[in-house]
């Protein structure tokens, strides 16, 4: 789109209420943009904010400048004024504790939202690509609805270590415990780190950036193909001067996030999460972006369209693959395609076609890493939504990373309060530990702790020199998306919130069936109201005193419905009820 066929109407945009302001207000509105060298006819344009989120805290993001000077150069080129903004960064890699990053995914959101709202922006393009980073954006994309186009930032290329290819997640959570069983030793693990993934980018499996960069572009918000380019490929410096012109043209027909971001697309999004057997933090993502919309999203929806989802991906950690060989075979365009008529293809996108149109011939280019409805991957799996005693209002298991051994499983709880507590005791030579039991882990839940990466629980030392290599986890946090092991996440109320998970006391034998989507702990109602009595109400840890850590405390809801900001969501609408949840 050049200046002279510019389609959009000049009197329609919203920069004009900025830039033709009259009095001190107006005056000191154009002095500051002629400082920066811009002349009238410059600032009349479309203006575009893109929303930069690079810092040397975040490796997934060192990569970005080539690709914001692609976007700069194509808006420029198609009639606009692109305008650069940085925002504070989620790497969740460098937080301690580890994925800490989670609980300032809403501070992010808000940060953008209110960065939109005081500047003169028409249209926004965001990139993100670190776990929680995409899952803020769509939230203050949701919750801005201008004009937006997220563009992912792409995986790292996955590592090469002593003969064969290794990513994050599995392959290092294996070498940690064949160090334990005398294996390897701290030289090869140093090995490992060194080889680990070979460029900037996200993790090169699964985990939660790739499954969020998956479901932008299965919602929609995201163009088709743009998720699977390798961080430093130069297709992805071409797919950003694409994003330059989408995004004057999502200005110019005034395409909002509100009409792209459908129930329908909300369907979409959960059939990708299931076919490509994503991590289940995405859960509590796509809750969270469905409340900014005021969509009717419950969590029960999760397990209803994993159910009837083959998965199509084989990658890790649940398969075999990486992110660099998904793209290869044809990326998120051929696998949504294989889905044939499970997903809506008549919604709207970022580009102004429908996601029919945009993946319309796009063809599996390696079958053992694409599959097919007829030759899938694997049955269904997904997510499974789990009730009972120990989470009246829900629970999730990411089948696919789990023991199937351990789906139907009753074993002796071993409780802790809080993470430092497990660390403390759990792997201790002298702890009472034994094959079966159940680890139970509470007080890391949104209000406990702010939902950082605590599900992540190794096995302790002596259990692996017997051979095992797997056991059930219970817990109000979460677990990061690489991860391979048997895990109940996200059980609410969490225990800071008064939920029962803290009434179970070590001892106690717990129940886990999962194709009944049940678990229990083996206590009558009676004695659980007796240990609440005793134990009195819940006192959430002090650390939250002032600041955002005290706001989160405060407002922040359960995981069922997101662990967004109360004040944040929108009444939920009627009209705005999903095809399978109204089913």
């Amino acid at each position: 789109m050049s200046n002279s066929d510019d389609k959009t109407n000049k009197k329609t945009l919203r920069s004009r209420a900025w830039h033709e302001s009259t009095g001190v207000e107006g005056f000191l509105q154009r002095s500051s943009l002629k400082v920066q060298g811009l002349r009238e006819k410059d600032y009349q344009k479309p203006i575009i904010g893109i929303c930069n989120n690079t810092s040397d805290f975040n490796r997934c993001h060192t990569h970005f400048g080539g690709m914001v000077e692609g976007i700069k150069e194509s808006i420029l080129q198609s009639g606009g004024l692109p305008r650069i903004f940085n925002t504070m960064t989620m790497g969740a890699d460098n937080t301690m504790p580890l994925g800490s990053s989670f609980m300032h995914r809403n501070l992010l959101a808000m940060e953008i939202e209110q960065t939109a709202d005081i500047y003169s922006i028409d249209g926004l393009v965001m990139l993100g690509a670190c776990d929680e980073t995409i899952p803020a954006m769509l939230m203050a994309a949701a919750s801005i609805d201008l004009p937006t186009i997220l563009l992912p930032g792409g995986p790292s290329f996955s590592g090469f270590w002593r003969g064969r290819d290794v990513g994050s997640g599995t392959d290092f959570h294996k070498a940690l415990e064949a160090v334990k069983r005398g294996e390897l030793d701290l030289k090869d693990i140093t090995s490992l780190e060194n080889s680990l993934e070979r460029s900037p980018g996200h993790c090169s499996t699964m985990g939660t950036a790739a499954t969020m960069a998956v479901i932008a572009e299965a919602i929609g918000m995201a163009p088709s193909g743009s998720c699977a380019i390798p961080a430093v490929d130069s297709r992805r410096i071409a797919m950003a001067r694409d994003v330059g012109e989408y995004i004057m043209q999502l200005v110019a027909d005034d395409l909002r996030p509100s009409q792209i971001m459908t129930a329908e697309a909300f369907d979409n999004a959960i059939r990708a999460l299931a076919t490509v057997d994503g991590s289940s933090a995405a859960v509590m993502h796509l809750l969270a972006i469905a409340g900014r919309l005021g969509i009717d999203l419950q969590l029960e929806q999760f397990d209803r369209i994993s159910t009837s989802t083959p998965v199509l991906l084989n990658l890790r950690p649940a398969g075999e693959y990486y992110m660099n060989d998904f793209f290869n075979a044809g990326g998120v365009p051929a696998m949504l395609n294989a889905l044939g008529p499970l997903i809506h293809k008549d919604v709207i996108t970022v580009t102004g076609r429908t996601l029919g149109e945009e993946i319309a011939g796009a063809q599996i280019e390696d079958p053992r890493v694409i599959g097919t409805l007829d030759k899938p991957i694997s049955e269904p799996r997904g997510i499974s939504v789990l009730h009972g005693n120990i989470a009246p209002d829900g629970a999730i298991i990411r089948a696919g990373v789990a023991s199937p051994d351990l789906l139907v499983h009753r074993g002796r709880a071993l409780v802790f309060e809080g993470k430092a507590d497990l660390d403390d005791r759990l792997y201790h030579p002298d702890f009472d530990v034994r094959p079966g039991d159940i680890i139970v882990l509470r007080g890391e839940g949104p209000k406990g702790s702010g939902m950082p990466e605590s599900g992540r629980i190794a096995v302790p030392e002596k259990l692996l020199l017997q051979g095992i290599s797997d056991m059930i986890r219970i817990t109000d946090s979460r677990l990061g998306g690489t991860v391979k092991q048997t895990a109940i996440l996200h059980v609410a109320p969490e225990s800071a919130a008064g939920g029962p998970l803290g009434l179970i006391e070590t001892g106690d034998m717990i129940q886990v069936d999962v194709p009944n989507r049940q678990f229990n702990v083996e206590v009558s109602d009676e004695e659980l109201a007796a240990r609440r009595q005793r134990k009195g109400p819940s006192v959430v840890p002090p650390r939250a005193t002032r600041g955002y850590a005290k706001l989160v405390l405060d407002s922040v809801m359960q995981a069922n419905k997101g662990c967004d900001l109360d004040f944040l969501a929108l009444p939920i609408s009627k009209s705005k009820t999903t095809n399978e949840a109204a089913k």
